[in-house]
């Protein structure tokens, strides 16, 4: 993305070049610049698409969900978009939805674009520039974008603050209960999934989730709807499938979708600014410095705050 290509670039992207599309994600996992002008160049083409999160524990089913889903919108004629975070390395070969044969059913569909990130050790499940790869997926025309992102709990907050509408999938052999309704899943859920519903213990959760969400709303006051499915039988996801049209359409959602917009905004905006102040503190010298200071605490006396302090000082 050589300034003198940035336009070219960019209309390959709108243009949804799928080739162009790649290569743009794959700059953003490698790059640890957050000012490159293409994205000034892009957020104007960014605000069409809705962005769904979709997390949840390991062996959840959120990728044959994620498969499901997309086959729905697809036969309403909409494009879709997926950023699967992942715990291991983009370059690892690792299983994308499920299995590769799944992922191959949209190999040739122009309006299906997926791609896996790794976490890059983000505890929050969602990799730092998935939101930025998403800007790409919405550049290019996608109307949904999916962000799939492992692990639940009380570090599942980034995916909130990504999308407009967030599913907390859970299963009844997992142990998910009430437990896990205090690890925060009450503040960031949107609509609640129980996977494998065929299964014991899948009424049990339900029950033990709508339990709780009476007792503790949500900040605006709303309680999320608890969908049953087996997803790979494909039971309940039409029911479910519409539930997230209901959610997203539903004229006293607009004012709460519009704050999480804003406040994703502000976060964005946040990040970059701290990445960038850390960025220029943490120089070579400074952190020569800090192991120096390290070495010497074998013999020094000195609190880890009086430490800081020179740090701080002599920068």
């Amino acid at each position: 993305m050589v300034n003198a290509n940035q336009d070219d670039v960019l209309n390959r992207i709108i243009n949804n070049d799928h080739l162009a599309i790649s290569r743009a994600i794959s700059k953003i996992e490698s790059d640890n610049d957050p000012n490159d002008e293409l994205f000034s160049k892009i957020y104007p083409y960014t605000h069409k698409s809705i962005k769904i999160g979709i997390t949840g524990p390991p062996g959840a089913g959120k990728s044959t969900l994620t498969d499901k889903i997309i086959q729905l919108y697809l036969k309403q004629n909409k494009s879709v978009g997926v950023i699967a975070v992942d715990p291991s390395s983009p370059f690892s070969g690792g299983a994308l939805l499920g299995d590769r044969v799944r992922m191959n059913n949209y190999l040739w569909n122009d309006n299906v674009f997926i791609r896996s990130m790794g976490s890059q050790g983000n505890l929050g499940g969602l990799n730092r520039k998935a939101q930025e790869a998403g800007d790409i997926l919405a550049a290019s025309g996608k109307d949904i974008i999916i962000f799939e992102t492992v692990g639940v709990g009380q570090g599942e907050h980034d995916i909130a603050k990504a999308a407009d509408l967030t599913i907390v999938m859970l299963v009844p052999e997992s142990g998910d209960d009430v437990q896990l309704m205090k690890a925060g899943l009450i503040e960031i859920a949107d609509l609640f999934v129980v996977n494998k519903a065929d299964r014991n213990g899948s009424e049990k959760l339900v029950q033990s989730i709508k339990s709780v969400l009476h007792i503790f709303k949500n900040k605006e006051n709303f309680e999320p709807p608890v969908f049953k499915v087996s997803a790979d039988r494909g039971v309940g996801v039409d029911e479910l499938f519409d539930g997230i049209g209901n959610f997203l359409n539903d004229s006293s959602h607009q004012d709460y979708l519009e704050v999480k917009k804003i406040a994703r905004y502000k976060n964005r905006v946040l990040n970059i600014v701290q990445k960038s102040l850390i960025d220029d503190f943490w120089t070579g010298s400074n952190m020569k410095k800090l192991e120096s200071m390290i070495d010497e605490l074998k013999i020094s006396k000195s609190s880890p705050h009086k430490t800081a302090e020179k740090l701080l000082r002599n920068k």
